[in-house]
């Protein structure tokens, strides 16, 4: 059974993706730091993460995805480069905007649609 996510989630799994992506430990501090938020706040969303089977995390250890965790995260990650993609090379949309405005798009946006733009590119 395919588990819906929220954006606040989503957004989790692409932090600690990136994180991880860099060769840096993911641990709950750095989470806070990244989303300017506090270490509570992260242990509260990494239990349900981990309760849905897309992390593991134990007490005072590091953060891992699982295989569900990366693949969904890897495929969040595709969304935003393709929307970023499409907004500044098709609408002229700037660099930064386009990344902010993909950030919030991607989490609604269907794969029908992001897989249609992807092939506009090829």
């Amino acid at each position: 059974m395919k588990r819906h996510l929220t954006q606040s989630q989503e957004d989790y799994l692409e932090v600690i993706h990136d994180i991880a992506s860099q060769g840096e430990a993911v641990c709950v501090s750095e989470i806070a730091l990244r989303k300017k938020i506090s270490k509570p706040s992260v242990t509260n969303a990494l239990r349900r993460l981990e309760k849905y089977g897309f992390i593991r995390h134990g007490k005072y250890d590091y953060v891992e995805l699982t295989k569900a965790g990366e693949e969904k995260a890897k495929g969040l990650a595709n969304k935003h480069a393709v929307l970023k993609k499409f907004l500044t090379d098709v609408l002229s949309v700037p660099p930064k905007v386009a990344d902010a405005d993909a950030c919030v798009i991607e989490h609604c946006v269907s794969d029908i649609t992001i897989k249609a733009i992807a092939n506009f590119f090829k």
